[in-house]
């Protein structure tokens, strides 16, 4: 198999990696057959990904730009995947000319192609770590140099969370993060769940039975176990609701049903 320039030696292009399969969907060029293979699989399981990765996107975009109009011009945005058109720091940027990003993954494809996005950009930067891990987080040197931790800081987790079982102590890793936050912060959240849209419980275990035989877990949590994520903060309006439904830019109505599948939320630290 031919490894393309951009790829980091030592990556097995035979395994496939969530954040490429993520790149796939939103018609990115960073993956390999494997995580094409995948996605397509995964697809082709529960019909409508690549619509419901858009709508994480797009919330993801109004997001940004709520925090900047409330004055939070930090963002640091775990699992933040491989840097595509439209990503936090562009959206964050064009809002406030004082925003300040620290993107974080664990794969090594999306810090390397990260790194040569962003080569340049003093205010932006990328660290490889994970989200289980907040001491390397917080600890690494874009964090310390790029972000105040004294003053509000907008945590990103979208569409991380699902990729974590309760074994992994994924509330234990986020009250750390939360505790180091001033208070003011935002912490925004996507979760896979197969409440609320079109799709049946089957075509969900059909998805997590594809991530789980690629290596990867898929956790599809409910409502209240998805809210017990934001323990510490307070929910801002409307809530913890589908996507479409979080400060949408126009008409909800003309939203493709798919895309009202799962949850996303914003907290305050009071």
């Amino acid at each position: 198999m031919e490894r393309p320039a951009w790829a980091p030696p030592g990556i097995d292009l035979s395994v496939p990696s969530v954040s490429r399969m993520y790149d796939y969907y939103l018609g990115g060029s960073h993956n390999f057959e494997a995580d094409r293979e995948a996605a397509r699989k995964a697809m082709a399981a529960f019909p409508g990904l690549p619509k419901i990765m858009q709508a994480n996107r797009a919330f993801m975009r109004r997001t940004v730009r709520y925090a900047v109009a409330r004055g939070i011009t930090q963002f640091l945005d775990i699992g933040s995947g491989i840097p595509t058109f439209g990503n936090v720091h562009e959206v964050a940027r064009a809002a406030s000319d004082e925003a300040r990003v620290v993107y974080v993954d664990n794969d090594p494809v999306a810090v390397a192609h990260g790194r040569a996005v962003l080569k340049g950009d003093d205010r932006t930067d990328i660290v490889a770590a994970d989200f289980l891990d907040p001491p390397g987080i917080l600890g690494s040197e874009p964090v310390r140099r790029l972000l105040d931790l004294d003053r509000p800081v907008a945590l990103l987790l979208v569409a991380l969370l699902h990729f974590l079982d309760d074994e992994d102590k994924p509330h234990a890793a986020l009250a750390e993060l939360r505790e180091a936050l001033a208070p003011g912060s935002l912490v925004v959240v996507t979760h896979a769940s197969t409440e609320g849209g079109p799709n049946t419980p089957q075509q969900a275990q059909a998805v997590t039975d594809v991530y789980r035989s690629s290596g990867s877990n898929l956790v599809m949590r409910s409502g209240p176990e998805v809210a017990r994520f934001f323990e510490g903060f307070e929910l801002v309006e409307p809530g913890l609701v589908a996507m479409p439904n979080w400060h949408p830019d126009g008409p909800v109505e003309e939203e493709d049903p798919i895309v009202f599948t799962g949850y996303a939320g914003v907290g305050r630290k009071p």
